[in-house]
């Protein structure tokens, strides 16, 4: 046996260890509001921070002293009694763990891997049967989690980069009664990054999952945009939506849908022979390679355990899974009767930018 390749491998795997638990620990910080207390209230020992937060002080004090040592705290003085020692969070730090707009905030990490392994008896049996995993089956974790992943970036970037970079679409959606179709819109953030970028545009956002529409909803009269966002748990197929729409948008769900060619037929018809079409999914190599990049592993991480099992629950089944090449969408895209099919060139590491004509 090679025992270097063995070592390799099993230092590897150890560092995931790590890393799966550090994930953990910061899903205790973010769900808890210890980050949060500790960047807005100051420093505190856990004495102090059970007090303030009304929580347990052995269990904090444990937390505590893990997020010192894994170096996400720090502490004034080592040497002193457990229960004495104040800690603090970094404010470089607050931008990954406290603030959800910035786009440094990694905090949705938590939520989604949480999410993600949740149902994991289901998936094994899954790939005993060829079954798939229903979205609900992952639970709130997932749902906040991917909405909370995605958060920054769409508000930081669809209307000030990715929708600008159509400059026919960015200057109709700033005429008076513009309208948008967001389909498969989650928790609303891309509607929400929409209606604030153009102030004439009212946005109708489409989603099959209840608990996202009602997430959505919630988010929409948080940003006092109820006048014109709507969320609606509706198939964005329906004929009466035809021809209303200026832009058809789907943001990274394509991948996830059991009927890919028939979402983009419906989009198509959406806007009929007026509006655009703007599909943002995963950015993958064009090709199959050994070894991958960093990307690439993760996107083949989440479909293993997530988006290939919830694009086999109805059947028939496209099973795409989130590593979609340029090559897949694209087939997709002429199967569903476009023609003309551009990739934008906006620069960015994970996701492709596709815009589609009849």
């Amino acid at each position: 046996m090679d025992t270097s390749r063995a070592d390799e491998l099993a230092g590897r795997i150890f560092q995931a260890l790590i890393g799966f638990l550090e994930i953990g620990g910061i899903y205790l910080g973010d769900n808890l509001g210890l980050y949060r207390s500790l960047h807005e209230d100051g420093p505190a020992s856990s004495v102090g921070l059970a007090q303030r937060l009304g929580m347990d002080e052995r269990y904090l004090r444990e937390w505590l002293e893990y997020q010192a040592v894994s170096g996400y705290l720090e502490v004034d003085d080592v040497g002193a009694p457990a229960r004495e020692r104040s800690y603090s969070l970094p404010p470089e730090y607050a931008a990954l763990l406290v603030e959800p707009e910035n786009p440094y905030y990694m905090a949705s990490v938590g939520p989604a891997l949480m999410g993600t392994v949740r149902p994991i008896d289901t998936l094994v049996e899954a790939y005993r049967t060829g079954a798939g995993v229903p979205f609900e089956d992952y639970g709130p974790d997932m749902v906040c989690g991917i909405a909370a992943f995605n958060r920054p970036t769409f508000m930081n970037c669809i209307g000030q980069e990715w929708i600008p970079a159509m400059p026919d679409v960015h200057t109709a959606l700033q005429r008076p009664g513009a309208k948008v179709a967001d389909i498969g819109m989650g928790m609303a953030w891309s509607s929400i990054a929409i209606a604030k970028a153009y102030p004439n545009t009212t946005v109708d956002g489409y989603d099959l999952d209840e608990a996202s529409v009602n997430g959505a909803r919630a988010n929409i009269r948080a940003a006092g945009l109820s006048d014109r966002i709507n969320a609606e748990v509706r198939d964005a197929g329906d004929p009466a939506l035809s021809g209303q729409y200026d832009l058809a948008c789907a943001f990274e769900c394509i991948h996830d849908m059991s009927n890919p060619v028939g979402a983009l037929s419906a989009m198509r018809r959406l806007v009929g022979d007026r509006g655009a079409v703007l599909i943002v999914d995963e950015k993958v190599q064009d090709e199959f390679t050994v070894p991958g990049d960093d990307v690439e592993r993760m996107m083949y991480g989440f479909s293993v355990m997530h988006c290939l099992p919830v694009g086999r629950v109805e059947t028939p089944s496209a099973a795409t899974g989130t590593v979609i090449r340029r090559s897949i969408m694209e087939g997709y895209a002429r199967e569903a009767g476009f023609s003309d099919i551009e990739v934008l060139p906006i620069e960015n590491d994970f996701y492709r930018f596709y815009r589609m004509r009849v």
